[in-house]
């Protein structure tokens, strides 16, 4: 058995049936297998994960049951078999009809005969493939276009026109660049692009970040530049939330959701290691690869704490010179690193996350000095989560006023899909 889609299916198999998120499910079967092709397995997972609605709308017209009825690893390998004949063109059709087999005689037992007619099936009737009607149902259309759930679609179209929404549609399907930061505290953009060149990675800095630099490359996590703390893996979005918050040496800023920690980590460093940084969250074991990863950069200034963020604390009303809200939401900026947020069933979870939005965020205002600064941002593309959420904050208080807001977009900027909001606290 080929142990690179092994790999693959029981990764899958980890994320279908255990709710285990792509990134980290990859990582430990990747660890635990040791295949020879990383790159293939990440390939075969992602794409299965992107397509999913598509690749079970093609497995509609080829058999009777309906994909949602069959056990879970058989529907697992005919993804996987579907997935590589039309969209990896390095697979010849039978290596992927045969693998497929190979693979349900593991972890399919007695249904290999089926999953082999099912899939030559496709060999045989793939010009005959139909899709869905655009004229009849754009979110339908889209829907199945792009593998997202429908209510993600209809969400978009009520804020944008449709060529906008299929772009970012499309934009989420793409693989984004591995982006890192620079920790200036240990190199320059400058230093570091030499330094990763002698070790033969490609890199070049970002046009819209100057702290920026995509690279690619193999191991880049296991490097000594890494390990010493001369980068981190960072999108050009967050830095950007980091940035405007513009924190300065000497200062005292709160972090009221600050795990995993790359914005706590860059607001240390734009520090240059003096002041304080409150790092809080409400998950203590996010907080200890924080405290590794303070560590490892040579940051000394921070000091998390396990707490839920939305109850005030008092004693430190009044004495913030900057706070950053990086709330928790739907993610629905992130969908190219994790793309099974495109298939939660359905927007209930939106009004909630709004309104515990408004309360960080509430919370988070009292913390300020006057002319203090309170950043909120998400990694979401939702109005009912950004631009709403600001607009009922300002309605409750009028000490603060809203200087700047941006919304980027995968499809313009190039970046993860991310909002950001600047307000000051008047005299």
């Amino acid at each position: 058995m080929d142990i690179n889609r092994k790999t693959a299916m029981e990764t899958l198999t980890a994320i279908e049936n255990n709710k285990a998120y792509s990134h980290i499910a990859l990582n430990s079967f990747i660890a635990a297998n040791n295949p020879d092709n990383p790159a293939q397995v990440r390939e075969m997972v992602y794409g299965v994960l992107k397509n999913k609605l598509y690749v079970d709308y093609i497995l509609s017209q080829l058999i009777a049951t309906p994909p949602s009825k069959l056990k879970n690893n058989a529907r697992t390998i005919l993804r996987m078999g579907i997935y590589q004949m039309i969209f990896m063109q390095s697979v010849p059709d039978y290596a992927a009809v045969n693998e497929s087999v190979n693979l349900a005689k593991k972890f399919a037992r007695g249904q290999s005969g089926f999953i082999n007619g099912v899939l030559r099936g496709y060999i045989r009737g793939r010009s005959e493939m139909a899709s869905p009607d655009r004229e009849t149902s754009l979110v339908r259309f889209l829907s199945v276009q792009y593998s997202y759930s429908e209510w993600i679609i209809a969400l978009w179209l009520s804020c944008y026109d449709a060529d906008f929404v299929e772009a970012l549609l499309a934009a989420g399907n793409e693989t984004p660049r591995l982006t890192l930061r620079v920790n200036r505290l240990k190199a320059t953009p400058e230093s570091l692009l030499l330094k990763l060149a002698e070790e033969g990675f490609e890199a070049e800095t970002s046009p819209i970040e100057p702290n920026a630099i995509y690279v690619k490359g193999s191991n880049l996590l296991k490097s000594a530049l890494f390990l010493s703390g001369s980068f981190s893996v960072q999108d050009e979005s967050s830095m950007l939330a980091v940035d405007l918050l513009d924190p300065k040496p000497g200062e005292l800023i709160i972090d009221l959701c600050a795990a995993p920690g790359g914005k706590t980590l860059y607001i240390a460093e734009k520090m240059q290691n003096h002041g304080r940084v409150l790092a809080w969250d409400f998950y203590d074991h996010k907080l200890a690869l924080l405290n590794q990863a303070a560590l490892r950069n040579g940051l000394t200034i921070i000091e998390t704490s396990q707490r839920d963020s939305r109850i005030v604390d008092t004693h430190l009303a009044g004495l913030a010179d900057r706070v950053l809200v990086d709330a928790p939401c739907s993610g629905l900026g992130v969908v190219r690193r994790k793309p099974e947020i495109k298939y939660v069933p359905d927007s209930g979870q939106i009004g909630q996350l709004a309104e515990q939005q408004l309360t960080l965020l509430e919370t988070a205002s009292t913390y300020l000095k006057p002319e203090g600064v309170l950043i909120y941002s998400t990694c979401t593309i939702s109005s009912l989560e950004n631009e709403q959420v600001v607009k009922k904050f300002l309605s409750r208080n009028t000490a603060f006023d809203c200087v700047e807001q941006k919304q980027l977009f995968p499809h313009i900027h190039h970046t993860d899909g991310f909002f950001m909001a600047k307000l000051i606290k008047k005299k």
